[in-house]
């Protein structure tokens, strides 16, 4: 077992549509896991991590150290999502390659999952998110998020099916969503989220922009849609979308109140926690705390922009690639913080979901972080990104 002690930083960040952007500590020396190898095709653009110009000085509100130990359990290629599955020992991986991984938490044992279907693996393209469906532990349903080809390049699909834990294998996928129109390999975002009876699904703009305005397709919106897919009776436009104005939101996750927040990538600087409301804009392309990657600008949110505005941002830029509301008690006075992993940022951090909402901790990591999961008894896993990312084991020292 290796022991990381981290150095906790913190920076206040304001919530809500303000003018005034946040404070982020920069990067401190600090035992540092060695970062895995990365496919530099996947290094998106927005995970650069370019500081903008007039950016504050940070300021650091609190020098404390928390230690905690990590242990590391194997490596996976191009991990990109993982859940514990209710009911069982086992922990389930999406590789954006095209594989599922089940992983026996007690023997370690590792078994691939067939019965996937084909699946378009190019840049932020493959494979991106798996959850269990309500009914798991009766019947095995689980739904996934994946990449299919198609003439105008590639397209987002969320489809359900049996997970088989005995012959480890798929049965019965149905698909009962699709990304709409297809476009290129980026900005697909897919995380998946259920919750009251409803089925969300982020949906990027796919480096489009304008589509993020508009009602007449699901690109930049959360859609809140049935457990059988499709629009859901009460949305706030009649269609499938319940935000909108959204970038690269690939963090979805709810807190111990029921909100639902999102994290999402932001262009150079200015990502994003956003808590959700029904029918709310929240500002994508015309509002936000990052410049293009050209260096023009875009209009900062304000109180009067009529967009709502982000709880979090951070400038420069964390990438945070997943969103993780901690629930648990093992980690003390962290039930009900958001844990978001950077990718660019390298690092894990905490927020602490007040008014406003607040950093309290910063870990420097050394590599890539693209997926946090809870498991059941509290201790916090982590999956590097690329093509060897390390599983990662956190637990209080």
């Amino acid at each position: 077992m290796r022991r990381i002690l981290a150095l906790s930083l913190s920076a206040v960040l304001l919530s809500g549509c303000t003018s005034e952007p946040a404070e982020v500590p920069p990067p401190t020396e600090g035992a540092t896991v060695s970062p895995a190898t990365v496919d530099p095709e996947l290094v998106e653009e927005e995970e650069e991590g370019a500081e903008v110009a007039g950016t504050p000085e940070p300021v650091a509100l609190d020098d404390a150290t928390r230690e905690f130990t990590v242990d590391e359990h194997g490596s996976f290629n191009t991990g990109w999502a993982m859940t514990f599955l209710p009911g069982t020992d086992h922990l389930l991986i999406a590789e954006r390659r095209g594989a599922l991984q089940l992983r026996d938490q007690t023997t370690g044992k590792v078994t691939e999952v067939t019965g996937l279907p084909p699946v378009h693996a190019q840049g932020q393209a493959g494979m991106h998110d798996i959850i269990p469906g309500p009914t798991f532990e009766q019947d095995g349903m689980v739904y996934l998020s994946w990449v299919r080809s198609h003439t105008n390049g590639a397209q987002g699909v969320v489809g359900r099916a049996y997970l088989d834990m005995d012959r480890h294998q798929l049965t019965g996928l149905q698909e009962i969503w699709e990304q709409t129109p297809a476009a290129g390999n980026g900005h697909l975002s897919l995380r998946l989220l259920i919750d009251d009876g409803h089925l969300y699904v982020t949906s990027g703009d796919r480096q489009e922009m304008t589509p993020a305005q508009e009602n007449d397709t699901n690109l930049g919106s959360v859609l809140r849609l049935t457990l059988d897919g499709q629009p859901a009776p009460g949305n706030p436009w009649d269609t499938e979308q319940w935000t909108m104005g959204h970038r690269n939101a690939l963090g979805i996750d709810t807190d111990d109140q029921g909100r639902i927040w999102v994290s999402e990538m932001g262009p150079q600087g200015g990502d994003e926690l956003n808590l959700l409301v029904e029918g709310d804009n929240y500002g994508w392309p015309e509002a936000s705390m990052g410049v293009h990657y050209n260096n023009d600008p875009i209009p900062d949110h304000s109180d009067d922009d009529g967009f709502h505005g982000p709880a979090a941002w951070w400038v420069p830029s964390i990438s945070p690639g997943n969103l993780l509301i901690y629930s648990g008690e093992l980690f003390d006075g962290w039930s009900n913080s958001a844990l978001l992993g950077g990718l660019s940022g390298e690092k894990i951090v905490r927020v602490e979901l007040g008014e406003p909402a607040t950093v309290v901790d910063e870990w420097e990591m050394g590599a890539r972080i693209r997926a946090l999961a809870e498991a059941p008894d509290g201790a916090i896993w982590v999956l590097e990104d690329g093509p060897a990312g390390r599983l990662l084991e956190l637990r209080p020292a």
